[in-house]
């Protein structure tokens, strides 16, 4: 589990213990006029895409329970984080719930994005799950490997190789969105799979087991809001307002996790007694701690964006490192509410 600086305070999650991601410059001066080309009125709610995932719930939360004003945000549903990346290329949406990896991916494709808020750090909540006869790691080669061909999965895939001293040629790849990994397992189409919570609890309950987690490639993992850069300024309102709905969220789920599971579960696709087992695996920053990730001369952030850049451009998921140009502006309410860190 990643571990959170001492000095910040934590709030455990009952029952939580049952079985998902410097600058050179100071970002002060990151100001965008509104007079930017593709600049859009804030008159219209900015859009953002997000696909089910638990590190996104507290905001899907906010919404339902009615603390999202709809005439400033919309959050417009997604199967997979691969639609999420469309719907921002086509323009359907002006922001995206993707993880730091998926960013870079967009940037490289020559989409202006900026992460303006830290949803969550992945600390074993995304793994490789495998039949009971591949023990090891080293157990893989030649066997069916299932994985969705988005950024985390292939990520995640190139890692579990390495580690397994194997290539792709070693073994037979199964490409398959998420939410058929399940199905696909009941009709024994792979071996093991890349995948991640949800789904992850629902594998592990068909006579499955964990061979490999995130906690074993700490700060690589992390999911992040993703806002197009001419829009900041437009739409900075909105996504304050987003952002502050989604700290209140936390609050509550911190505060009710009993109720919040019972609100949580329907939409997580998941029983209420699975869903805070679901979180588990997982650090969600509050205020504080994504002000102190974020900001400043030297951002802790991006400290952790230019070593994963480095990391996909080493193994060809980036044709070349990401500038890191306007890569961060946090957009952060002044309050703070509890970290919440499920182990």
């Amino acid at each position: 589990m990643l571990s959170i600086h001492p000095e910040l305070p934590q709030t455990q999650i009952p029952n939580s213990s049952h079985p998902r991601r410097r600058f050179i410059k100071v970002l002060g001066g990151l100001g965008l006029a509104c007079a930017l080309p593709g600049c859009e009125s804030s008159d219209k709610p900015i859009a953002i895409a997000s696909h089910i995932w638990v590190g996104y719930e507290p905001m899907f939360l906010a919404q339902r329970e009615g603390w999202l004003d709809k005439n400033q945000v919309q959050i417009v549903e997604t199967v997979a984080a691969t639609e999420s990346m469309q719907a921002l290329a086509t323009g359907k949406v002006q922001a995206a719930a993707l993880t730091l990896d998926e960013v870079f991916k967009a940037r490289q494709d020559g989409q202006k994005l900026t992460v303006v808020l830290i949803y969550d750090i992945s600390a074993g909540a995304d793994m490789l799950v495998a039949r009971s006869g591949i023990a090891k790691l080293t157990d893989l080669k030649g066997q069916r490997i299932g994985y969705e061909q988005s950024s985390v999965g292939e990520l995640l895939l190139s890692e579990i190789l390495i580690a397994a001293g194997l290539s792709r040629d070693e073994v037979k790849l199964v490409p398959l969105s998420v939410e058929k990994h399940v199905d696909a397992w009941k009709n024994k189409q792979f071996d093991a799979v890349v995948t991640y919570e949800p789904v992850a609890s629902e594998l592990l309950a068909l006579e499955t087991h964990k061979l490999f987690d995130s906690r074993q490639i700490p700060n690589t993992i992390i999911d992040v809001l993703a806002i197009r850069t001419d829009v900041l300024e437009s739409h900075a309102s909105a996504i304050r307002h987003l952002i502050q709905n989604h700290f209140k969220a936390l609050e509550y789920i911190t505060k009710n996790p009993q109720d919040s599971a019972y609100r949580m579960a329907e939409h997580l696709k998941l029983k209420s007694s699975e869903v805070m087992p679901a979180f588990k695996g997982l650090l969600l920053p509050d205020a504080a701690y994504n002000r102190r990730l974020m900001s400043g001369a030297t951002p802790e952030l991006l400290v952790t964006a230019r070593k994963l850049s480095a990391v996909m451009a080493k193994y060809q998921l980036l044709k070349q490192e990401d500038s890191l140009s306007l890569l961060i502006r946090p957009l952060l309410p002044n309050f703070n509410f509890s970290i919440m860190n499920f182990r």
